[in-house]
């Protein structure tokens, strides 16, 4: 009983972040994309800036262009200190079915 409230209460401290995925070409890895924006500390001008995180995803359902929550976890690999933990929003399109749209579509214009 105290352990798993122990275990939820680990779980609530984790950081969560929501970005879009960049790159899956790794294996069981995902690249995200986090943007923030950001005031000037002396013009007050908004500014976005962007990081990307290296996140586990175990069973490879993540695409590119993907909008996903990551959560931190421990040490997993040299860079990979997070997690896939849901897909918010998928994609519209596959990238590489977009280039088959737009190839098709020049070559009929033609």
């Amino acid at each position: 009983m105290a352990q798993n409230i122990a275990e939820t209460a680990a779980a609530k401290r984790r950081n969560s972040k929501v970005g879009y995925v960049v790159s899956t070409k790794m294996a069981k890895t995902i690249v995200v994309e986090v943007d923030r924006q950001k005031a000037h500390p002396m013009y007050k001008r908004v500014i976005k800036r962007s990081k990307k995180f290296y996140a586990h995803d175990e069973q490879k359902t993540a695409n590119v262009g993907d909008v996903v929550r990551i959560e931190e976890t421990r040490p997993l690999s040299k860079l990979k200190r997070w997690r896939l933990t849901d897909i918010l929003r998928r994609a519209a399109l596959v990238p590489a079915l977009a280039e088959d749209i737009s190839v098709e579509s020049k070559a009929e214009s033609k």
